[in-house]
């Protein structure tokens, strides 16, 4: 008996294919929302490839797999304006240009990690990589919504002080 092998779409690849074209084309470009989540950014001033580099590059310089994209996406969000638009063209295209130069379409088309680390690593001298960097410091680290995932509490001053709340419950440690 012979193995019939199939080529092509799966009825499972058709339908998120078709619901992804018809949210674009309900939305427009400019928005960028996640395919397993429900979440979404728009973007009025870089292009959805920008967003999305900036996004991958948050990844990939804050690493946290318990730390959802809609995080990422609000510390980058920033850059999305016209007082940081030549700096993110400069940045993204030096980005994919590298990434072109290792044998790939673009920056987030690379698919390890290691290989887009490498390229930060490449860059991380430049005024972008600094900027961005730097930005995801507060940008990320400043959600109150992210502190849960870290196991921080929040300030305590307000309520007494960290020695009087529990300063050692914290079990990862």
């Amino acid at each position: 008996m012979t193995k019939i092998e199939r080529t092509g779409l799966t009825r499972r690849a058709l339908l998120s294919r078709s619901v992804a074209a018809g949210a674009l084309c309900v939305t427009g470009a400019g928005f960028i929302a996640a395919p397993n989540a429900a979440w979404a950014v728009e973007v009025t001033v870089i292009t959805e490839h920008q967003m999305a580099t900036l996004l991958q590059m948050a990844r990939d310089i804050y690493p946290h797999d318990k730390v959802g994209d809609q995080f990422y996406a609000v510390a980058v969000k920033g850059y999305d304006a016209e007082d940081k638009k030549a700096l993110v063209d400069e940045g993204i295209a030096a980005l994919d240009a590298a990434a072109q130069g290792a044998g790939h379409a673009n920056y987030v088309s690379m698919g390890w990690e290691e290989n887009r680390v490498k390229i930060l690593q490449g860059m991380e001298d430049s005024g972008f990589f600094q900027t961005v960097r730097g930005g995801l410091v507060t940008g990320l680290y400043n959600q109150k919504d992210v502190w849960p995932i870290f196991g921080y509490q929040g300030e305590s001053f307000s309520q007494g002080g960290y020695i009087d709340r529990g300063f050692d419950d914290i079990d990862w440690l």
